[in-house]
This record gives structure tokens, sequence and C-alpha cells, in this order.
């Protein structure tokens, strides 16, 4: 089986970038099932459910999200009638939404975990993911052995921790969370494929897919200011998974393809 992950999808530039890269990133790679990271899909911060929609339509079967996954009211309602998205696993019971599923490609079945760490988020507090992770990989056993993990934390040291634990136990854990692509895809000694993070899709010229110079302010002026899209150096992060019938990985690649279009408007605002 070979999967697309792609790397958090960043507001605007995000859309616009995979309209014009990802239909012959998978008609040429061969890639039987696609998923996202879409914590930032609206705006840069959080996913609403019009945008979710949009993003299935353009070929993305599972797509996952983070600390900001309620942040839209409308994505609030809509986690209840869209098993397609998952929101942390790990986050309090009875709250909406699935942390977890199983979902057919033209290669068999794949589960999808979707968790979050516990580090830099004052406004969302996920419980243990480490003690959570081997009860939840039991259950999709029982249908696949193919399981990818998305492990959405802060800090590397989260990460690669995950990494070293969920070896063997997934196929493919896959950090996002910083919004900045890292140097480590490897497949460890357990059979599972690993990067600390998968970057961004979007814009590569700015601050973490927003606009540098409105960020700067912020920081700088310590005023509350929208952010703005960033719209430089559009690019598709991610990964390439080739998986074998065991639900070991053979195989993982790093993907960092420019946008094949570029935006209309002369000041690189979009449009």
């Amino acid at each position: 089986m070979r999967i697309l992950f792609i790397g958090e999808i960043v507001g605007k530039a995000g859309h616009f970038t995979l309209k014009s890269s990802l239909p012959d990133l998978i008609d040429d790679r061969k890639v039987d099932f696609v998923a996202a990271n879409a914590n930032g899909a609206t705006g840069g911060f959080g996913l609403g459910k019009n945008h979710s929609i949009t993003l299935r339509k353009k070929g993305i079967r599972v797509l996952t999200g983070g600390e900001c996954i309620y942040y839209k009211k409308d994505m609030v309602e809509y986690l209840a009638k869209a098993p397609w998205i998952l929101r942390p696993a790990n986050l309090p019971p009875g709250i909406p939404g699935r942390g977890w599923g199983v979902y057919d490609t033209p290669a068999g079945e794949v589960g999808i975990i979707c968790m979050i760490g516990q580090s830099g988020y004052p406004r969302i507090h996920g419980n243990n993911p480490y003690t959570y992770l081997p009860e939840i990989v039991r259950k999709i056993r029982e249908r696949t052995s193919v399981i990818l993990l998305n492990f959405h934390a802060t800090t590397t040291a989260e990460r690669r921790t995950m990494a070293f634990h969920s070896d063997g136990l997934v196929s493919a854990m896959i950090g996002t969370g910083t919004r900045c692509q890292t140097a480590d895809a490897e497949v460890f000694p357990g059979g599972t494929a690993v990067i600390t993070d998968a970057g961004r899709t979007g814009s590569r010229s700015s601050i973490y897919g927003m606009d540098s110079e409105t960020e700067m302010r912020i920081l700088l002026r310590r005023v509350p200011e929208r952010s703005k899209d960033g719209w430089g150096d559009l690019r598709l992060q991610g990964v390439i998974l080739d998986i074998g019938e065991d639900g070991k990985a053979r195989s993982i690649e790093s993907v960092d393809i420019p946008s094949k279009e570029e935006p209309n408007d002369p000041n690189g605002d979009g449009g």
C-alpha cells in the first residue's frame, strides 16, 4: 500500500497549492490513499466545515486535527457526522467526534489514529497518549495491520518519544505541530516509518504559513492583530509511505514540491 500524508495545510495558500499540485502527485506516484493534517486549513487556525468538504473533494480521504480542532463552531457540530475527520483520540471521553477510524483503499484497509501531545497547549488538555495508543492499536488490528499514527505535538521531545514508543505498534508515526518539515524520515528497526514533523502545505517563505510582516508586528509590539495568509514560495510538503501486507513499513520518503501555479495577485496576497 502506498500512502501520501500531507503536512499541515495552512490557510488559503495551502488550498491553492493542493489544487495545483495534488492531482498530478497522486497519479505520478500511484498513491492508494491520501491523508492530511488540516489543523490550520481555515485562516491558519482550525478547520471549518466548508473547507473540510472542499479538501475531501480534492482527493484527501482523511483529515486530522490538533489543538485547533474545535476553534470553528460549525466543525464542533459537524464532527459527529464526518467519520473522515479525526480529532485527537486522547481527549476526554464524551466530546464530539472520533479519534481513529478504519478506511477502505484499493490495496486493502488502513487504520488512522490522531493524537495530541501534552506540552504547550494551554487551551486543550490531552490524556497520556502513550498509554492510550496500545489499546487503540489492539482494536484496529482486529481489521487491519496497516496503521498510521498522526501525533500532533509542540515539542520535538514528545514526538521523538512517541516514535520510539510506537515502533512495532504502528506502520508509521507522522509528527505534526510545528509546521516545519524535519530531515529525519526513516524506518525504525520494528518496521515503523517515522518523521518528527511532516511540514506544512502552503507558504514556506512565511512564519508558520502566515504573513511574516504581520506576525513580526504581533511579536514585537504585543498588540493583537489579525493574522494574514502567507503567499511566498508555495509548497506541498509531507511524506510518501510504502507499507507491506504485514503492516511493516518498507520505505518513507519526504515530499517537498513547489506549487505548479502562481497566485494571480502581483502583490503576493493571493487571489
